[in-house]
């Protein structure tokens, strides 16, 4: 047995010598060349030898999937986000079944289409599923090696940065205390549509929502009512890096290979981060100077989230976060509760356009709690408990268009049985939030836009409809579990407010016709083609 493999193995190098030969003459003085085709050499003898003396499989076996193509699978995985990938994967999903697995790299990803599977692993086996996958070379330069709430490994770090959050910043009384920001904000966002309205321009909605959620944001963040020009700079460097980022994906494919290979590439990822320290770093000393300045005895000073990580102590590193570390939790807090919400926003004024009739009731039922008010031109924050049929609007946007289709990557911190199949430890599991909100076991006609499937809950007094999923999941647009999106409650906030405000105080039409509600992969799941309207003022 071992000769005749050793006789096949001979013909196959022979073989492969002699087209290298052929091929490598021309460069073979090119050091680079000579260090990617010896590497390629071993990876096909390493995979020579596994074809010929197969590892034996696992018991229980894992999740079924494609074969492991090694290079070229890694190339085409590791430069496109699952989100550009979801065609594929929803193919895979329909021949492996609710759980299977993609090999991506030296990893494999197992990825879950299926609520309850999903509700097993996040919520009955939340602690295990709630660590993070080690981040790779070109991410954790972005993350400041996993020191942010989304990517810290399961542990004390994490903790402490998001009971921060949590309790600093997103709990009921601080919320409300940025009342008259979202005030604020909202006034200037209907400044600026009354400005293209008054010029019978076709309006591009998402430009409008997107300043003014980062105009929200930032102030939330730095306690400052910043001028223009430095909102633009720092939405300037925010987007650069998130739209630009899947480019880097593949200098994590052997970093001492790709550091030679796409230097340039490398030089960028750095540039793009020294630009956004340029950027925020004085932001955030100005407040640290402000706040040692009024040493906390003002009442009047808005406690902002920088104030917040100024004084915070790491407990494992024993020290407080250095500057680049603020950075990336400065970063991640604005990107987090922009884009989200203003894509979020957009899908549902794409569908009130669309359906004008779910438009005028929205219409009607805030007429019936503000209409008789003598300060009637704004849905107060007050009001929005009393609207029933805008919770149920806001929450069949996130079913159908759900901002991102997958969720972060989590990672197992031991061996687990799931529907039969072995999850390895520190193997990265994803799930596949898009899927599992139209799943039509437990949605009648998933693909139509019918907020009123959530009234249902009410019935009776029955209880709201949980979108945390800690007794069952039907939909999961912020996560589930442990790793739930911190900010779910401020985001239903902001999209109540918003959206209650824009269609009570204009009425909205489409200038294009029908509205295209096709979908198209970003750093979240946008319109493929922007929302395009005229509005009429109301009042």
């Amino acid at each position: 047995m071992w000769k005749a493999h050793s006789h096949t193995l001979i013909i196959f190098l022979s073989t492969l010598l002699t087209i290298t030969h052929r091929l490598v003459s021309p460069l073979i003085m090119e050091p680079w060349f000579v260090v990617v085709v010896s590497l390629v050499l071993c990876l096909l003898i390493r995979a020579f030898f596994n074809l010929l003396s197969p590892s034996p499989s696992p018991s229980p076996p894992l999740p079924p999937g494609p074969p492991r193509i090694p290079i070229v699978g890694s190339t085409i995985f590791l430069r496109r986000s699952f989100s550009e990938l979801e065609p594929i994967l929803r193919n895979l999903r329909a021949k492996y079944g609710p759980i299977f697995t993609l090999p991506v790299g030296s990893r494999s990803s197992i990825f879950i289409a299926d609520r309850s599977l999903a509700h097993q692993a996040l919520v009955q086996n939340g602690a295990v599923f709630s660590n993070r996958p080690k981040s790779l070379p070109a991410a954790r330069i972005i993350n400041s090696n996993q020191h942010n709430i989304n990517s810290a490994p399961y542990g004390p770090t994490w903790r402490v940065l998001r009971r921060n959050l949590t309790s600093e910043m997103l709990h009921p009384s601080r919320m409300k205390a940025f009342s008259g920001t979202r005030k604020w904000v909202l006034d200037l966002l209907f400044n600026r549509l009354r400005s293209d309205s008054e010029s019978n321009k076709s309006i591009k909605v998402i430009d409008h929502l997107h300043y003014a959620m980062f105009c929200l944001l930032v102030f939330m963040c730095f306690g400052e009512r910043l001028n223009d020009k430095q909102i633009k700079d720092i939405e300037y460097v925010e987007r650069r890096l998130l739209t630009n980022f899947s480019r880097f994906n593949m200098l994590s494919f052997w970093p001492k290979v790709t550091r030679i290979l796409f230097r340039k590439r490398w030089q960028e990822l750095y540039q793009i981060r020294n630009e956004q320290e340029d950027v925020l770093i004085p932001l955030i000393r100005a407040r640290k100077k402000a706040k040692e300045e009024n040493n906390n005895n003002r009442d009047d000073v808005t406690v902002s989230y920088v104030d917040t990580l100024l004084d915070l102590q790491l407990p494992e590193e024993k020290r407080k976060l250095e500057e680049g570390e603020l950075v990336t939790l400065c970063s991640e807090f604005l990107n987090a509760g922009t884009d989200t919400t203003a894509t979020s926003l957009q899908w549902i004024m794409a569908n009130l356009v669309k359906y004008a009739h779910i438009q005028q009731r929205l219409l009607e039922e805030i007429r019936d709690v503000v209409g008789e008010r003598e300060d009637n031109k704004e849905v107060k924050e007050e009001d929005l408990i009393r609207l029933p049929y805008l919770k149920a609007i806001i929450l069949e946007g996130l079913r159908r268009h759900p901002p991102g289709h997958f969720v972060l990557p989590h990672a197992v911190t031991e061996d687990v049985v799931l529907n039969g199949y072995l999850v390895p430890k520190n193997g990265t599991v994803n799930f596949m939030v898009g899927e599992i909100g139209l799943d039509p076991k437990e949605w009648e006609n998933p693909m139509e836009f019918k907020p009123e499937r959530f009234l249902n809950n009410d019935k009776d007094g029955g209880e709201a409809f949980d979108i945390t999923g800690s007794k069952e999941i039907k939909m999961m647009p912020f996560g589930v579990g442990r790793r739930i999106c911190p900010g779910y409650n401020l985001a239903l906030l902001h999209l109540e407010y918003f959206a209650a405000n824009l269609v009570w105080n204009f009425e909205w039409k489409s200038s294009n016709g029908d509205v295209d509600l096709s979908e198209k992969p970003e750093f979240t799941v946008m319109m493929k083609n922007p929302l395009q309207v005229h509005i009429s003022p109301r009042f």
